[in-house]
C-alpha cells in the first residue's frame, strides 16, 4: 500500500472537503432553512419544503455522474476530480452569501434551489473519480481497503460539518445564529476547497486509464455503452445502494428534526449523536473494506443490509427513551454497524462490476441514480410518513429499502478476486 498512499490520502482529503460542503446543507435544512427561506408556512410544511430543497441536490447528482462519467472515461479520472471540487466549492460559498426570504422574498428559495443543484452536480461527478483513483491504483487483494478511503470522506465530511455547525450554534445566541452565524460554515469552505485542489493536482492518473488510453480502447460514448452492455450490473448496483443511502440520511438528517420536534430532545443532543456516528465511521468503514478483501464483498454487504432490516424498529424504540446516551447509541449502531458494512466495500464492489472503459460512467450512474430515490428523498419521505402514520410507517419504509438491497446483493456477482 505504500506506493498508493499519496493517492488514497488525496482521495480521502478531497472527498472529505466535497462532502463537508454537501452535508452542511443537510444540517442547515434540518435546523434553520425552514425559518429563513420558508417562514410564512406551517412548521411541518416548512420542514418538508426545506427537505425538498435538500432532495433537489440528489436529483441533480445523476446529471453530474453522467457528464463527469463521460469525460472521466474519455479524458481521465484526475481532471474530473478537480472540476467537481471547484463546482462544489463555489456553490457552497455562494449559499453562505445568499439573502433570505425576509430580504428578497421568493427569489431566496429559488436561488437556494439553483445553488443546491450545482452542489448536486459537483458531488455527482466526485464520487466515481475519487473511488476509481483509489481502486485502480490498488493491487488485487487490497482494493476493498483502498476504496474505503474515499468512502471515509463521507463520515469525515459529516463530522467536520456537524462540528463546525455545532460550534457556531453553541457559541452565540439563537438570534445571532439565525441572523448570521449559520453562514460561517458555508463561507469557510472556500479555504478548504483551495487546499483540496492543490492536493489533487499533485496526484497521477490511474494505471487502468493510462493503459486503456495507450491501447486506444477508449469508448466514444461510454455512458451509452454502459447502459447497453452492463444493464444487469447497473440495476443490481442501484438496488444495492438503496438501503445504504436512504437509511444513512434517516440516521443523520431526519433525526435532527425528529428528535427536537417529536421527542422534545435538544438540538445539540442529536447533533452530538450524528457526530459520534461519523467518528465511528472512520474506523468501521476501512474495517469492512479490508474484511471484504478477505472474505468477499457480497457477504459483508449482505450482513449490513440484513442488520439494517432488523434494526429499523428498535432504532425508534431506543430514541423514544429520550435519553441522550441511548439516542447516541441508537444513531451510532445504525450507521457504524448496518450502514458502514455496506458502504465500506461499496467503492471496490461497484468499480469491479464494470469494465475499465465504462467504469467511471457505470459506477457513477448506478450510485447517483439510486441516490435520487433513496437518499435525497429519505428525510422528506420519513417526515411525511411520520406525520401520516407515526414512527412505524417510517420503520416500514426503512425495512423496505433494506429488503430490496438484500435481494439485489444476493443476485450480484462476487468480484473481489477479479482484475480491474
Amino acid at each position: 500500500m505504500r506506493s498508493i498512499r499519496p493517492v488514497i490520502l488525496a482521495s480521502f482529503i478531497g472527498t472529505t472537503i466535497e462532502w463537508y460542503d454537501f452535508f452542511l446543507y443537510g444540517t442547515a435544512a434540518a435546523l434553520v432553512f425552514n425559518r429563513l427561506f420558508f417562514p410564512n408556512v406551517d412548521p411541518v410544511i416548512g420542514t418538508l419544503s426545506s427537505f425538498g430543497t435538500f432532495a433537489v441536490g440528489f436529483v441533480a447528482r445523476p446529471f453530474g455522474g453522467i457528464v463527469f462519467g463521460h469525460y472521466g472515461d474519455r479524458l481521465g479520472r484526475k481532471a474530473m476530480l478537480v472540476y467537481s471540487l471547484v463546482i462544489m466549492g463555489v456553490a457552497t460559498f455562494l449559499i453562505g452569501l445568499l439573502p433570505t426570504y425576509g430580504s428578497i422574498g421568493i427569489w431566496a428559495p429559488v436561488l437556494l434551489v439553483v445553488l443546491r443543484c450545482a452542489q448536486g452536480i459537483g458531488v455527482g461527478g466526485e464520487w466515481g473519480g475519487a473511488v476509481l483513483m483509489a481502486v485502480e491504483h490498488a493491487p488485487r487483494g487490497r482494493r476493498g481497503l483502498a476504496g474505503s478511503w474515499p468512502q471515509m470522506g463521507v463520515p469525515a465530511g459529516l463530522f467536520l460539518s456537524t462540528v463546525v455547525f455545532a460550534i457556531c450554534s453553541t457559541s452565540m445566541t439563537d438570534e445571532q445564529f439565525i441572523a448570521w452565524g449559520w453562514r460561517l460554515p458555508f463561507l469557510v469552505s472556500v479555504a478548504l476547497v483551495a487546499v483540496g485542489i492543490f492536493i489533487r493536482l499533485a496526484i497521477m492518473e490511474t494505471p487502468a486509464f493510462t493503459n486503456m488510453r495507450e491501447a486506444g480502447k477508449r469508448e466514444a460514448r461510454p455512458v451509452v455503452t454502459a447502459l447497453r452492455t452492463h444493464r444487469r450490473s447497473l440495476l443490481l448496483a442501484m438496488g444495492m445502494r438503496l438501503a445504504e443511502n436512504g437509511l444513512f440520511y434517516v440516521y443523520t438528517v431526519f433525526v435532527l428534526s425528529y428528535g427536537p420536534g417529536e421527542l422534545g430532545m435538544a438540538r445539540n443532543t442529536m447533533l452530538a449523536g450524528v457526530t459520534l456516528a461519523a467518528m465511528a465511521g472512520l474506523v468501521a468503514i476501512p474495517f469492512y473494506g479490508a474484511l471484504s478483501d478477505r472474505i468477499g464483498r457480497r457477504p459483508v454487504y449482505l450482513f449490513g443490509a440484513g442488520f439494517s432490516l432488523l434494526y429499523a424498529l428498535p432504532f425508534f424504540l431506543l430514541l423514544e427513551t429520550r435519553s441522550a446516551g441511548v439516542a447516541w447509541l441508537a444513531i451510532v449502531v445504525g450507521v457504524a454497524v448496518g450502514h458502514n458494512a455496506m458502504y465500506g466495500p461499496q467503492a471496490a464492489y461497484f468499480s469491479e462490476l464494470f469494465g475499465a472503459s465504462v467504469r467511471y460512467s457505470g459506477a457513477s450512474i448506478a450510485y447517483q441514480l439510486a441516490s435520487v430515490v433513496s437518499g435525497g428523498l429519505a428525510p422528506f419521505i420519513a417526515t411525511a410518513l411520520l406525520a401520516w402514520s407515526g414512527k412505524e410507517a417510517v420503520a416500514a419504509y426503512m425495512m423496505t429499502l433494506a429488503a430490496i438491497t438484500l435481494v439485489s446483493t444476493y443476485l450480484a456477482d462476487e468480484t473481489y478476486r477479479s482484475e480491474v
